[in-house]
C-alpha cells in the first residue's frame, strides 16, 4: 500500500508522480521552529494551491513531500491541500542530520538509534502530532563526508524503523562517501538495498560511484531537475539507461519551499514543480526515446519504490 496524508491508497492510484517536493520548510533550526498559526497556514495553502494545481493540469496525481520534522513540516497544511486539490500528498518521518545537526533539537542529540526509531514508529503507528495522518516514508539526512556517531545513530534508526514499519528509506547525500557509507550501513542492519534511496545522487559527480550503487541494488535520485542545466540530467539518464538500471531511479525537482521563517515566505523563490514536463521530457524525446520511459520514471518507479512493506537482504 501507499500512505497518504488522506489515508491509504493502493499503488496503482498512485498515479503519475513527483517524488522530492517542499510545500514548505523553515530553516532556522530546531529550537526556533516559527509556530505555524491558523493564519500562516491559510497563507501557506493559498500560495502553494495554485503551484499544485498546475501539477494535476500536468497529468500528476501524486506529490511526495520531502519536509522532515524540525526542518517545517506541517502535515495540516498538506492535508488541506490535498483535499483542495485532489493531489495525493505522501508525508515523512525521520530527522534531518544534515546542516550540522541544527535541524535535530540539542535535548535529543544523545538518544540511542532505539530512541530515535520508537519516535518515528510511533508516529507509523498513531498518526503525526495528535492528527491521525501517518507518514509514507521515512526520511533522513547525513553530513557530507564520513559520518559522525550521530549521522550513524540516524541512519540505524531508519534501519529500526524501516524492519518494523515497512516504510521506505529516503536518506539526503549528494556527496559519495557520505552516501556510500550510508548503504554499508543499511546493508549492515539486514536492509535489502531497495528499500533506500540515495537523495541527491545526482550531485554526485563521479558516475562510477552511480554505478557502484545501482550494481549494488539501491535506488537513485536524480532530483533537482530545473536546478541544473536540463541537458545535464538528460546526459545522465542517458548513461543510466545505457548501463541498464533505469528501474532504480527516480526523479523529481526538489521544488517549491514557502519558506516560513523569511518575511512573506520567500513567495518570489518558489519554484514551480513544471521542468519536467515542460522542458526534461521533451529533451528525452528529442533523443528519440518514447513515453515508456516517462512511464518508467514517473509512474512504475514510484509505485514499486514507495509500496509499503518490509524488505529484508
Amino acid at each position: 500500500m501507499i500512505m497518504t496524508v488522506l489515508g491509504e491508497i493502493r499503488p496503482e492510484d498512485l498515479g503519475k508522480t513527483l517524488v522530492h517536493e517542499h510545500i514548505a520548510v523553515d530553516f532556522s533550526s530546531a529550537e526556533e521552529q516559527v509556530y505555524i498559526t491558523d493564519e500562516l497556514r491559510k497563507d501557506i495553502v493559498n500560495t502553494m494551491k495554485p503551484y499544485l494545481e498546475q501539477v494535476k493540469n500536468l497529468g500528476f496525481k501524486t506529490l511526495i513531500e520531502c519536509t522532515p520534522k524540525f526542518v517545517g513540516r506541517d502535515v495540516k497544511s498538506l492535508k488541506i491541500l490535498s483535499k483542495d486539490t485532489g493531489i495525493n500528498i505522501v508525508t515523512n518521518t525521520g530527522f534531518y542530520a544534515f546542516g550540522n545537526y541544527n535541524y535535530i533539537p540539542m535535548k535529543i542529540r544523545n538518544f540511542s538509534p532505539e530512541d530515535f526509531a520508537k519516535i518515528w514508529i510511533d508516529e507509523w503507528k498513531n498518526g503525526i502530532e495528535n492528527t491521525g495522518i501517518k507518514p509514507g516514508f521515512i526520511k533522513t539526512s547525513v553530513n557530507h563526508g564520513k559520518l559522525s556517531d550521530l549521522d550513524k545513530k540516524i541512519i540505524i534508526a531508519s534501519a529500526i524503523t524501516h524492519l518494523e514499519t515497512g516504510l521506505t528509506i529516503a536518506c539526503h547525500t549528494g556527496e559519495k562517501e557520505c552516501a556510500k557509507e550510508v548503504a554499508n550501513i543499511i546493508e549492515k542492519e539486514g536492509i535489502d538495498p531497495s528499500a533506500l534511496i540515495i537523495v541527491h545522487a545526482d550531485a554526485i559527480e563521479d558516475f562510477d560511484t552511480h554505478l557502484e550503487l545501482l550494481n549494488r541494488g539501491f535506488i537513485l535520485e536524480y532530483d533537482s531537475i530545473g536546478g541544473r542545466p536540463i541537458e545535464y540530467h538528460v546526459e545522465l539518464i542517458n548513461k543510466v539507461i545505457k548501463t541498464g538500471f533505469l528501474d532504480q531511479v527516480l526523479i523529481s525537482h526538489d521544488a517549491g519551499w514557502y519558506t516560513i521563517n523569511e518575511k512573506g515566505g520567500a513567495k518570489e523563490r518558489i519554484r514551480p514543480y513544471t521542468d519536467i514536463s515542460l522542458k526534461f521530457l521533451p529533451q528525452l524525446y528529442k533523443r528519440g526515446y518514447n513515453t515508456d520511459i516517462e512511464k518508467k520514471l514517473l509512474i512504475e518507479n514510484p509505485r514499486r519504490i514507495f509500496d509499503i512493506r518490509i524488505r529484508k537482504r
